[in-house]
């Protein structure tokens, strides 16, 4: 039976809801080498002094301080060395009247000295020390109990413990210590689809690698609970249901992905029911509205959507805060800036959205956010963004240069050094490779131009013909030599685009957004000028015009694999593939800066890379431009 979504719950319900479940609260004694990053259960008082003796702070002589009274360079008093105290050894003189013992830093001050005179306000001659000052009692002395005394009150309940509580600890000679119990937090992604990471991928039975699992057992560690993977389960009930049981056996929480949402193989909403208790089914949030509160048997249980994005966007807000309350860490500060929006975004979807957005800044140093919107199944969302905005239900539009607060995923998060927006090509991977924290959206031509235009990226990359020009800095560019990428030896003849059209062989193309894309179309607009046709009749007779992949290496790979004749490329990639190339010309990428920002360090830098031919000598066919 197919379920439906009639009744989403609103956002604060399901966060009270999921406060309300208990997910563990015990106690756990672990090694102090185990301790870092958690939270002591109870009070630690010191049972000893620290240090346990009086302790010399300097290299120098323990003196009787009444010895030194009015001692000065000008008229130094002859004192008579008795003995040496190093460090970690027991004194076995003591300090008389008109003597000296030398001692080491750490060392313990021996009976009948009140102070330690440093040694370089002294000289020796024999046995004889000449002391050139006075000190006065207990100067460069800690005495005992000073840095903790015993008894003391030394750290409270619910402290973290870093480098520096560890440090205290060993300190009071504790090598374990009572902590907070972390929650075991089962994780188990669903799905017929799901490969684990290093086992072999079915592409074209439409398998993906598993995502899930491990950003969300990372994220779990984060929050301070202890991740369990399960194996990876097919939508399959029975199965379902027999790892489930395990996971909430051994767990204190069990999340899933995947198989929450209304299709006929979404199962697990209805083991919940069948096995314990649906406390909710959908949430008024996007990404995220199919997820499950819940229990299974009495284990607490939430179910997260199956898309990477909605996935790890519900359980930063919502879980996240209920995994770190119970390992006794507190409410993670949530760190947000404000901003101005770079663009116009409309939203008339009713629900409240959390919305990645990327952080760019102006040529003045303003802080400017853009929407980072893939979609929930694009993995690359998760590092494009920088945080979320939320739009509230009623929400409409956020209008350019609207004011907005974003909540960062993370206190150290910084707007890029460089933020480039426009066409894919390996010279300019590697020109990247040698700026400070660029970040690159590889969305094509057309699409850099627009974004330029709108105000968001530093710089755009263009390459081929380009439909409209925008006001820009030109930083510098190259040409690319342009063709068909054929299998080794190019076994059907290709000599050209006539080929293509003429014959059944198949292509494949790059998105419109592509430069190369353009360039293509102008040859078939130049080949049916020369047949006295129209261009649609030429791609109309293209077999695999439309069939499009997204990146530069991605048509010589289906190819390779079989799946086409040739494929739309670049001849840098063929000799890197190990390809035939059918050449078609050259192309020029251009590097355009937008005029207000081309002081900023990152663009710069890269116009200065521009004018360097270190990183074209092995790239066929790439030429930098003079």
């Amino acid at each position: 039976m197919r379920k439906e979504f009639r009744d989403l719950a609103e956002p604060d319900a399901v966060a009270d809801l999921i406060s309300d479940l208990d997910i563990g609260g015990a106690t756990k004694e672990v090694p102090l080498t185990e301790a870092r990053g958690r939270v002591l259960a109870d009070r630690v008082d010191a049972d000893l002094d620290v240090p346990g003796f009086d302790r010399s702070n300097v290299d120098g002589y323990a003196v009787r301080a009444e010895d030194t009274f009015g001692a000065s360079e000008g008229d130094p008093v002859e004192l008579e060395q008795v003995g040496r105290v190093d460090a970690g050894e027991r004194p076995d003189v003591t300090v008389e009247s008109g003597t000296v013992v030398e001692i080491a830093t750490g060392g313990v001050v021996p009976p009948g000295a009140d102070a330690v005179v440093m040694v370089e306000r002294t000289s020796r001659e024999n046995n004889t020390v000449t002391v050139r000052t006075s000190v006065a009692p207990g100067d460069s002395i800690m005495v005992a109990g000073a840095d903790v005394a015993a008894g003391q009150r030394t750290l409270g309940p619910d402290t973290e413990l870093t480098a520096r509580e560890i440090g205290l600890l060993s300190a009071l000679g504790l090598d374990s210590v009572p902590v907070r119990a972390q929650p075991t937090v089962g994780i188990l992604s669903t799905g017929d689809e799901l490969v684990a990471p290093g086992e072999s991928l079915d592409s074209d039975a439409g398998q993906i690698y598993d995502v899930n699992s491990h950003t969300i057992a990372a994220s779990v560690a984060e929050a301070g609970g202890d991740p369990e993977v399960y194996p990876i389960v097919g939508d399959d009930f029975e199965a379902m249901k027999r790892v489930l049981t395990e996971a909430a056996t051994d767990s204190d929480l069990v999340l899933t992905s995947g198989s929450t949402s209304a299709g006929a193989a979404d199962h697990i909403y209805q083991l919940i029911d069948d096995h314990g208790e649906l406390l909710r089914h959908g949430v008024a949030v996007k990404p995220g509205k199919p997820m499950l509160v819940g229990r299974f048997e009495e284990t607490p249980y939430i179910g997260l959507p199956g898309f990477p994005v909605s996935a790890l966007t519900i359980f930063r807000h919502f879980v996240a805060p209920k995994i770190r309350n119970a390992a006794g860490k507190p409410p993670r500060k949530r760190e947000q800036i404000t901003a101005e929006m770079a663009v116009t975004e409309r939203y008339k979807e009713g629900r409240t959205r959390l919305m990645p957005v990327g952080l760019v800044e102006d040529g003045d140093g303003n802080l400017l956010v853009y929407p980072v919107d893939k979609g929930s199944g694009a993995t690359t969302s998760l590092v494009d963004a920088d945080g979320t905005v939320e739009l509230a239900p009623e929400t409409e539009q956020l209008d350019t240069g609207d004011e907005v607060s974003v909540t960062l995923f993370s206190a150290d998060v910084r707007p890029p050094g460089l933020l480039g927006i426009g066409e894919d090509d390996p010279l300019l991977s590697r020109l990247l490779d040698e700026i400070d924290t660029p970040r690159y959206l590889p969305l094509g031509s057309r699409e850099g131009l627009r974004r330029l235009r709108n105000g968001i990226p530093d710089v755009a990359v263009a390459a081929g013909p380009t439909e409209r020009e925008v006001e820009a800095v030109e930083l510098g560019g190259w040409s690319r030599e342009w063709g068909l990428l054929v299998p080794a030896g190019n076994p059907d003849d290709i000599t050209g685009i006539a080929d293509l059209v003429d014959s059944d062989l198949r292509l494949v193309n790059r998105g419109r957004q592509s430069g190369l894309r353009a360039s293509l179309d102008a040859a078939i607009e130049e080949l049916a000028e020369q047949r006295g046709t129209d261009q649609s009749t030429l791609t109309d007779a293209i077999n695999g015009y439309t069939l499009t992949a997204q990146a530069y290496e991605s048509p010589p790979r289906r190819v390779l694999a079989g799946k086409a004749d040739a494929g739309l490329g670049l001849r840098a990639t063929a000799d890197r593939l190990g390809m035939a190339f059918v050449t078609l010309g050259t192309q020029s990428v251009r590097v355009l800066a937008a005029p207000d920002r081309t002081e900023k360090p990152g663009v710069a830098a890269l116009e200065a890379l521009l004018n360097e031919d270190d990183h074209v000598a092995d790239l066929a066919g790439v030429t930098l431009s003079e």
